[in-house]
């Protein structure tokens, strides 16, 4: 197939947040032996947490890259193209490459179906997954993987790495990996692989309690962000700058919590052997888009998929730092499954104007729905992304307008402001 019929397919597979679904590893096991194990014996981070993993994977990898690496990194979801989730060097790989890894690994599904060998197709992230690995396999000398979903039963959970990280934990997905954060801390954990060293963010007491406890039960040697020496901490509406143990640094991607993202990469970096120059110039070189991402100015707008608790409330700490004295506009759409009590509590409060829209896509919440959970004294509803962007050309030039709430959202936004 070629690139657009091969990501016809992979959406014809559905959505992979289905209550119910299968969960497991069998599948992939057996995918990845009739594949050759295109993860076997290869180098590999393997980046877990709620929020901040994305960030964190990417600026390792940019770190590894200016180390001199041929460096893989696996991320999602995507904000426009699928290619996005499978990038080589800092560079998603083309449709064509992203076109012939997706054959092979479909070949491969249909054969293992005819023999009865699965149950059913890989799912989306399942194959991709598969794809990733094939590529890294060819083209890459160590990559960072971060998990999709949870930890123990994650596609990516098929690989011993070298280092594992966590980043925070909080409440997200919780109809799949439980109602309570020891729960989720355990699926999380669940990456963990005996004596392979943790980076370890700071989490909540409850949430450390279970890592640590599996940690001791794997004898996982664990270095703790908490106990690196950070100071003179500086945050900018661009980019924040601290010194971690006596050296300075410069993360280009805003806002106080991208602090410790940063810390947990130099202290994984660090374990690799990186050169603290190089830690310093690939940190500065990070990019990852759709989180604080500046797009546009006079009005400024600014893209952040704020989806959950955790990360509306890192949002809402900017908008306090950074917006006081201008107007603040709010363009808001959101998934069914998502705590939208909880973060539409901490976020609309901070809009002088609140825009409802609903990017395509069959979860999304009913704008009208979001304007009935918590109302707004100036909410205009909206019917898709694209209409939410023109009604939002007419704040005023000194406003700054957050396009938030799913990163469906910020990626539709993306695609129409991002030339």
């Amino acid at each position: 197939m070629n690139y657009p019929e091969s990501v016809r397919f992979l959406y014809s597979l559905g959505n992979e947040l289905k209550v119910g679904a299968k969960w497991g590893l069998a599948r992939m096991q057996t995918l990845l032996s009739a594949l050759d194990n295109p993860e076997s014996g290869g180098r590999f981070i393997h980046v877990a947490g709620t929020n901040g993993k994305g960030s964190t994977c990417a600026t390792i990898a940019s770190i590894l890259n200016e180390a001199g690496y041929r460096t893989g990194l696996y991320t999602s979801p995507h904000l426009i193209e699928p290619t996005e989730r499978i990038q080589i060097n800092g560079q998603p790989v083309s449709d064509a490459e992203f076109a012939a890894a997706f054959d092979t690994v479909h070949q491969a599904a249909e054969d293992l179906l005819r023999e009865n060998r699965i149950d059913a197709h890989p799912s989306y992230f399942e194959t991709v997954t598969a794809m990733a690995f094939l590529l890294f396999r060819e083209h890459c000398q160590i990559s960072v993987i971060e998990v999709g979903l949870g930890g123990r039963l994650d596609a990516t959970n098929v690989i011993h790495p070298e280092l594992c990280v966590i980043t925070p934990i909080s409440f997200d997905h919780e109809s799949f990996l439980g109602s309570s954060l020891e729960l989720i801390a355990g699926e999380k954990a669940g990456i963990l692989k005996t004596n392979v060293p943790l980076v370890l963010s700071r989490q909540p007491v409850p949430v450390e309690a279970v890592i640590r406890q599996k940690a001791s039960e794997l004898a996982v040697p664990i270095t703790s962000i908490a106990d690196v020496e950070v100071s003179s901490i500086e945050l900018t509406p661009r980019d924040c700058s601290f010194t971690a143990e006596g050296v300075r640094y410069t993360c280009p991607l805003p806002g106080k919590h991208q602090v410790d993202n940063a810390v947990a990469a130099i202290k994984a970096c660090e374990y690799l052997g990186i050169k603290t120059q190089h830690i310093q110039a690939g940190m500065q070189k990070t990019r990852w888009p759709g989180r604080l991402e500046y797009v546009s100015h006079h009005p400024d707008f600014v893209l952040d998929g704020a989806h959950n608790p955790a990360g509306a409330a890192a949002l809402a700490e900017y908008i306090q730092e950074f917006c006081q004295g201008r107007p603040v506009w709010i363009v808001y759409g959101a998934m069914r499954d998502k705590a939208i009590d909880e973060v539409t509590g901490q976020l609309f409060p901070l809009a002088d104007k609140l825009i409802l829209t609903a990017p395509d896509f069959p979860r999304a919440l009913r704008p009208a729905a979001i304007a009935e959970m918590n109302p707004h004294p100036n909410t205009t509803i909206t019917q898709s992304v694209r209409e939410a962007i023109e009604l939002a050309c007419n704040a005023p030039s000194n406003a700054v307008v957050f396009f938030t709430g799913s990163l469906f959202v910020v990626g539709e936004a993306r695609a129409a402001l991002v030339k």
